[in-house]
């Protein structure tokens, strides 16, 4: 796809088409990465996304395992 550099005041910008911003859900903001001889242009991910996703999932059963027991060594002679 070729698209043209228009001038935005003092700087130069790159016009995307609607499609393309609706393909790759960008609404605001782009990572823009410089590899090589290429620009990369990535949406910028939502703060917490996914997060809701991994809370479930940390709080199932298979992963309700206690890391550090209840009680000590020493302290079940208490008991």
């Amino acid at each position: 796809m070729r698209t043209n550099i228009v001038k935005i005041g003092n700087s130069k910008g790159l016009i995307l088409p609607k499609t393309i911003l609706e393909k790759y859900q960008i609404t605001k903001e782009v990572n823009i990465q410089l590899r090589d001889e290429y620009l990369i242009i990535e949406p910028v991910d939502k703060p917490r996304n996914g997060w809701d996703e991994q809370f479930v999932k940390a709080n199932s059963k298979e992963h309700n395992e206690l890391l550090i027991p209840d009680v000590f060594e020493d302290e079940e002679d208490m008991l």
